[in-house]
C-alpha cells in the first residue's frame, strides 16, 4: 500500500508523494505524469491507496500580482523594514512634500503608505486651521503594514488607515485634494488601472505626487532591480510623464530630487555595489512626477454622461 502525502512543488502547484517502503518516491502531479520527486516540506500523510488507484489533482490557484506583494511587504513589516523606510527616505519625501503646498482642511491620500510614517507628516500640515480640519488616509496592500500604522499613529485624530489595492482603491469618487505615493508605484502590476482609480478618487483640480527611486534614467537604481522578489516596472522620466498624459491628468510636470543625507564610510549596501555608486544614486535623485486632474467630476458608477 502507498501512502499519499500533500506537498508544494517549486511551482506552487499542489502534488502528492506516493511513500512505498523500499521505493523511490513518486509524484503523481497535475497532468498525470509519474516523476521522481523529493519534497522540501510535506503534510502529515493522509489516506492509503492501492497501488494503481487513480488521484485527480487541481493545480493550488496561482497568487494574484497584489495577493504578491501582500506576502512580500507582509514579510518586509514583520522584519522591521517599515521604520527603516522612514529613515532611507525622508529627506526626499520631506522635500516633495513642500512641493505640494499642503493647507488646514485638506484631503490627501497616503498611497503605498507601508507603516505610515509619511501619513503622519501629511497629517501634522493638513490639520486644524482656518480652513478647516484636514483629514488623510493611507492605503497599503499589505495588512501587517496597516496594523503597524494604525498601531503607531493613536495619537493622530486626522487619520486613517485603509487596508486595499491601487488598482481598486475602496474610496469615493472626487474626494482627495492631494495625492501622495512614496517609492511605491512601480510595484503596481497594472499602473494603467491605479491611475484610473486615482483620477477616480480625486477631487476636480486634485493634484497627484509620485515619487520614484526606480526609474532608467538613474542607472545607478537597476543595480537592485534584480535583488526584488517581486516583479517591477522600469520606465523612465519621459514614459512616465507620457503615461499621466495618457490618462487625462493636465499640468504634467517631472523633476529630480536629490538625497542629501550623508553616508558613512562604514556604512554596509546590499543594493548597490559599491558605496560610490550609492552616493552617485543619491546626487542623480529620485523622479517627483506631478500632475492635476482636470476641473470635472467623476461619475460615480451606475450613472452615464451623456
Amino acid at each position: 500500500m502507498y501512502r499519499v502525502w500533500r506537498a508544494l512543488d517549486e511551482f506552487q502547484y499542489q502534488v502528492f508523494v506516493l511513500k512505498h517502503p523500499g521505493n523511490e518516491d513518486v509524484v503523481v502531479a497535475e497532468f498525470g505524469h509519474a516523476m521522481p520527486f523529493k519534497p522540501v516540506t510535506v503534510c502529515q500523510p493522509s489516506v492509503a491507496i492501492a497501488k494503481g488507484d487513480k488521484i485527480f489533482l487541481m493545480p493550488e490557484r496561482s497568487q494574484t500580482p497584489d495577493e504578491k506583494l501582500q506576502q512580500e511587504f507582509n514579510r518586509w513589516a514583520a522584519g522591521g523594514e517599515g521604520p527603516k523606510m522612514e529613515s532611507h527616505h525622508l529627506d526626499i519625501t520631506a522635500k516633495a512634500i513642500r512641493q505640494m503646498n499642503l493647507r488646514s482642511g485638506e484631503r490627501v491620500l497616503d498611497l503605498g503608505c507601508g507603516s505610515g510614517w509619511a501619513t503622519r507628516l501629511l497629517a501634522r500640515l493638513v490639520g486644524e486651521g482656518p480652513d478647516g480640519f484636514g483629514q488623510v488616509v493611507g492605503l497599503d496592500v499589505s495588512d501587517e503594514m496597516i496594523r503597524e500604522a494604525r498601531a503607531a499613529s493613536k495619537d493622530f485624530d486626522n487619520v486613517l488607515y485603509v487596508w486595499g489595492s491601487a488598482q481598486q482603491i475602496p474610496w469615493e469618487e472626487n474626494f482627495f485634494d492631494k495625492v501622495l505615493s512614496v517609492e511605491s508605484f512601480y510595484y503596481y502590476a497594472d499602473q494603467d488601472r491605479a491611475l484610473m482609480e486615482l483620477f477616480r478618487v480625486m477631487a476636480p483640480r486634485g493634484r497627484l505626487f509620485i515619487l520614484i527611486n526606480l526609474y532608467r534614467d538613474n542607472q545607478y537604481s537597476l543595480q537592485w532591480v534584480d535583488k526584488l522578489k517581486v516583479p517591477v516596472h522600469v520606465r523612465s522620466e519621459a514614459e512616465y510623464v507620457e503615461l499621466l498624459k495618457k490618462h487625462a491628468f493636465e499640468n504634467v510636470e517631472a523633476c529630480r530630487i536629490p538625497d542629501d543625507t550623508p553616508t558613512p564610510e562604514d556604512y554596509k549596501t546590499k543594493s548597490f555595489n559599491s558605496l560610490d555608486d550609492l552616493r552617485a544614486f543619491k546626487r542623480e535623485g529620485a523622479l517627483l512626477l506631478m500632475a492635476t486632474k482636470p476641473d470635472l467630476r467623476t461619475p460615480a458608477p451606475g450613472y452615464t454622461i451623456y
